[in-house]
């Protein structure tokens, strides 16, 4: 029997290997439909990171259901970061539009992710500007937009995103900087969270600077603009 060439073989074994991540990603994204995400890539990313820091590093990260979080915080991260989630597939090619042309003529870089894409790196990726990574947050995007309501990727959103160092989800957050649960948030907490979260290990809700007080009032203007809690309870 003629033995088949390396290259064929090495081809065959590739293929199985893709096909088996391509499974274990359907299989991931369908779990996490239903059961509550107990850690993401990204803390585990900053816990390998923080191996090697000399400050100590204690992780808070508590789970709650959509219906234990103020509305108002949802409402704050949709005015924040992407106010066309609920209607968009995934991607807000407008805003993508506009963070490209304001990119090219300003220092300041503009980002255009959604929720919806900043679930699926967080929950599934590494921290990278690569277009591999890039790649892979399309692929992870489309499978949450097919196979998950809004609701769902709002509410593994808000349980998984980064509010500063080690504090993961609103739970933690509202725990460590206003000493009360994600559900009793007003709207000017939720809405100075949401000003913090395009750079959480660099802004503070603590300590907020300027610019972070000036943000928070941009999204108190926006929530009222967008029509309040309505816009959370409307999903499906």
């Amino acid at each position: 029997m003629k033995k088949r060439p390396v290259w064929r073989r090495l081809l065959r074994w590739l293929g199985l290997g893709l096909l088996g991540c391509i499974a274990a990603s359907l299989v991931a994204v369908l779990v996490f439909r239903f059961v509550p995400v107990p850690v993401s890539a990204l803390m585990i990313q900053r816990r390998v990171q923080s191996l090697g820091r000399d400050k100590p590093y204690h992780p808070r990260h508590a789970w709650v259901p959509l219906e234990d979080i103020a509305p108002a915080m949802g409402v704050a991260v949709i005015a924040a970061e992407d106010q066309n989630f609920p209607d968009h597939f995934g991607f807000d090619w407008k805003a993508i539009e506009k963070a490209v042309a304001h990119n090219e003529h300003s220092r300041r870089k503009r980002g255009a992710s959604t929720v919806s894409q900043q679930t699926a790196k967080n929950l599934f990726l590494w921290e990278s500007r690569s277009w591999v990574r890039k790649g892979f947050e399309v692929y992870f995007t489309l499978l949450l937009e097919a196979g998950w309501s809004k609701r769902r990727i709002l509410e593994v959103y808000l349980n998984i995103v980064e509010f500063g160092d080690g504090i993961y989800g609103v739970e933690a957050a509202a725990q460590k900087f206003f000493g009360k649960h994600a559900k009793s948030l007003s709207s000017s907490e939720a809405a100075l969270l949401a000003a913090v979260l395009p750079s959480p290990l660099r802004y503070r809700a603590d300590a907020p600077s300027a610019y972070v007080r000036g943000r928070q009032e941009w999204i108190l203007n926006q929530m009222r603009m967008l029509g309040g809690t309505q816009v959370v309870k409307a999903l499906g």
